[in-house]
């Protein structure tokens, strides 16, 4: 058995029917579909072997692999199987990716259903489990880091009711060690440790995952250039992966029989291995070429409208190599708004190459060509920023109609304080006025029109694809009218 257990909640743990873009689900309240079918929908749980699970979110495979490098006694469990585990674990460390569901996503989508959502209801069970209740009794330490840490800055009485001992919140590449060191040896630990840009570790010291991450996703950098001033990442020095670094994390990820594909995950693939905004053709070629040669299917998690548009060839022949394994492909995109005087206000580099006046026309451009080249975005506009005024509003409308013949979604976000706005205050839907409603409503239309279109793509030639997509479109269909009675 070992001292250092790892694991996340059943949110986390889960392939999502290799399909990334399903864990969107998880946002969402319960609802009319009985919880147990919408979790098989949603977010089935991984395969184990006796506890032992088959895949694990990325975040949670380095924190693996950093403690394994530097000596430590430590496995991955699923959360259904702890009780079997944790009686000889000194720690327990857990992954969160959004675990009051204080995230733009899942707190829209909280207000809309007035309910809390999945992943922050099974973040809940996971800290009550009974098992890790007993074992605190005894001395059992609890340290909690992932994406999701900011949130308990928010929820202090929790972490103390709940009595975990450490939030670490940042890349802990270079400080894990040290606070698990005082954990195993009866000291004192800070309730939060917020890992400063001084220890965040260079290339060399970021170790390979050693066992596969859920849907083969793979890290190919880290940080951004661009310094939205609402993002936390921005705040983080850019780096890079080298080729043969991502090579070995793929290959390594396609030894296990429930691994296939691969999805590359930085805040912005299309400028993989640049030094600036403008993305570097023979490095995304290379790096494309080899996913294509060795993966089954391939997806993008984030990338830039003004770096698409900035290189139209190069993201046309991008799509080839990955259209060449699939019907379709997505990834997440930031529009954030149709403004292009608050885009100068908020976020000046995110049209770079080109003019943050012009942001509005380098949507349009983007868009089109993903559009073109059957990449389908998953995109976010960002409802109540501190300076939104209601002309801004209305130049978001203006764009979203403008896309209507676009396939993708777009999905209106509450304001949440990150980044260099961490202190501003958070959007409420008490704070919603008629024109946010309007466009909330129009958004939830725009998505409506090709829902049906994505659902029959994803499903083609597959014998259940049928009786799934009523029920993906029976759950949309629910959403549209609680947006539609939205007060």
């Amino acid at each position: 058995m070992a001292e250092v257990l790892l694991t996340a909640d059943r949110t986390l743990m889960s392939n999502y029917h290799n399909n990334e873009f399903l864990g969107f689900g998880t946002c969402a309240p319960p609802n009319f579909i009985p919880e147990w079918f919408y979790s098989y929908l949603f977010f089935p749980p991984l395969k184990a072997d006796k506890g032992v699970p088959s895949a694990a979110p990325y975040g949670l495979r380095k924190t693996e692999a950093q403690l394994l490098k530097e000596g430590f006694d430590v496995a991955v469990i699923s959360p259904d199987r702890l009780e079997e585990y944790i009686k000889e674990a000194e720690v327990l460390g857990i992954h969160t990716m959004d675990p009051f569901g204080l995230g733009p996503a899942s707190s829209t989508l909280a207000a809309i259903f007035k309910k809390e959502p999945y992943l922050a209801k099974y973040f809940n069970a996971l800290i009550t489990d009974p098992a890790i209740r007993k074992e605190k009794k005894r001395g059992l330490k609890i340290i909690v880091g992932g994406p999701g840490a900011w949130q308990f800055r928010y929820r202090q009485r929790f972490v103390e009711r709940h009595a975990i001992d450490c939030v670490v919140d940042g890349e802990t590449e270079n400080v894990i060690g040290k606070i698990l060191r005082v954990a195993l040896e009866g000291g004192v630990l800070p309730k939060f440790y917020e890992v400063g840009a001084g220890e965040s570790p260079a290339l060399e010291e970021i170790p390979d995952i050693i066992r596969p991450s859920v849907n083969g996703l793979v890290e190919i950098g880290r940080g951004c250039c661009r310094g939205c001033e609402f993002c936390n990442v921005t705040l983080r020095p850019l780096r890079w992966y080298p080729l043969e670094k991502i090579k070995r994390e793929i290959s390594l990820n396609l030894k296990s029989e429930n691994v296939e594909g691969c999805c590359l995950h930085a805040e912005d693939v299309m400028l993989y291995g640049s030094r600036n905004t403008t993305p570097d053709d023979e490095k995304l070629l290379r790096l494309h070429e080899f996913v294509a040669r060795n993966c089954e299917g391939i997806s993008w998690s984030h990338c830039s409208l003004a770096a698409v548009a900035s290189k139209p060839k190069l993201f046309s022949r991008l799509s080839e190599l990955i259209l060449s394994k699939q019907a379709w492909w997505g990834a997440e995109i930031g529009i954030e708004t149709g403004s292009a005087e608050l885009a100068k206000k908020i976020m000046p580099a995110k049209a770079h190459p080109f003019k943050a006046e012009n942001w509005p026309e380098v949507v349009q451009d983007g868009m089109g060509l993903m559009h073109d080249n059957m990449m389908v975005p998953a995109c976010t506009l960002i409802v109540g920023l501190p300076e939104e005024r209601e002309e801004d509003i209305l130049k978001t409308m203006e764009l979203v109609d403008d896309l209507k013949g676009v396939r993708s979604f777009i999905v209106p976000l509450f304001f949440v304080p990150l980044g260099r706005l961490k202190n501003e205050d958070w959007f409420k839907q008490a704070e919603m006025t008629d024109l946010h409603k309007q466009l909330l409503f129009q958004c939830t239309e725009h998505d409506f029109h090709w829902v049906d279109d994505l659902l029959e793509i994803s499903f083609r030639g597959k014998w259940y694809g049928r009786f799934l997509r009523e029920f993906y479109k029976g759950f949309a269909g629910i959403a549209k009218r609680k947006v539609r009675h939205i007060e």
